[in-house]
């Protein structure tokens, strides 16, 4: 019932257009609050250019825009879209939108809230993880730093995008510094998986695996179990720092906890055993694949 709801909701996009096209057919010129629902249904539809579209009828007609909730859809389609580039510029559309509305509400107290602020928050929101997604981990930290700047706080999601952008572009150092601000301001990043993981991993490729094992146990003290992906990420740490001992000692506790080890795991467990030159334990390793039904890669 739930994915039909969904799948209903992802297709009214096109019954909003067709209603602006009835609009204008019937001599009916559709106003801001036309235009607004029907980027709203693109955006929700992920059609971004269809929203991109409507929005620049909307310019095009001289009709009073709503800046930041018209915007703000714009931007949501483009991450959806993972069009990076798009949803920057129309983010940068705001800022020099000559309306000084949104930047006086932003800045009225760190943690007030008003309909605009709050839309603004989202937009920076989609604007970085649209730059999580398009790999942009540099245009993610700064768009960060412009949110504290204009006193919009930053949460959980904004956040973990961030630090996952930085995670996959191998800035390790910027990731966990993000996620010690993170803590610093105290936004917590409880019953995120996203986050946790991107910060085990960040200190995986950073050789930093005493660290990710750290924040392993933190999870747990956040009530979070750790899934494959979080072990796997600490195992690769391990791997990396030529410590046997604790990856095997993961590997044995993700058995414990039940959870389904996969290539990733086993081949960082593997790797780990062969540098420290404990091939019996990478044999046994291998076996261990095999009677798993798991089709070993050719590393």
């Amino acid at each position: 019932m739930l994915g039909s709801a969904r799948a209903r909701r992802g297709m009214q996009w096109q019954q909003a257009l067709a209603l602006l096209s009835q609009m204008r057919k019937a001599r009916l010129e559709p106003n801001a609050i036309s235009y607004d629902a029907g980027v709203s249904a693109c955006e929700k539809g992920k059609q971004w250019q269809r929203a991109l579209a409507l929005l620049s009828e909307k310019w095009e007609a001289k009709l009073e825009p709503n800046i930041i909730f018209s915007y703000n859809a714009g931007i949501s389609a483009c991450e959806k879209g993972e069009q990076w580039q798009r949803a920057l510029a129309l983010l940068g559309e705001i800022a020099s939108s000559g309306s000084g509305r949104w930047r006086c509400s932003a800045r009225c107290g760190r943690r007030s809230w008003s309909p605009t602020s709050s839309l603004l928050f989202c937009s920076y929101s989609a604007g970085i993880s649209a730059c999580e997604k398009g790999e942009q981990w540099q245009r993610a930290v700064a768009l960060l730093s412009e949110m504290r700047e204009e006193k919009v706080e930053p949460d959980v999601v904004s956040y973990s995008a961030g630090i996952s952008a930085c995670e996959k572009g191998e800035q390790w150092q910027r990731a966990v510094a993000l996620l010690s601000e993170m803590r610093e301001e105290k936004v917590e990043p409880n019953f995120i998986y996203h986050t946790y993981n991107a910060g085990v991993s960040a200190y995986g490729k950073g050789e930093q695996w005493q660290r990710a094992l750290a924040l392993l146990s933190e999870m747990r003290e956040a009530v979070l179990e750790p899934d494959v992906v979080s072990y796997s990420a600490v195992i690769g740490a391990c791997e990396k720092s030529e410590e046997w001992q604790p990856a095997l000692a993961l590997l044995r506790e993700m058995r414990e906890e039940k959870l389904e080890l996969n290539v990733i795991s086993y081949s960082a467990a593997i790797s780990v055993c062969k540098k420290s030159e404990q091939w019996q334990r990478a044999l046994a390793l291998l076996g261990e694949m095999w009677q798993a039904k798991l089709e070993p890669d050719s590393s």
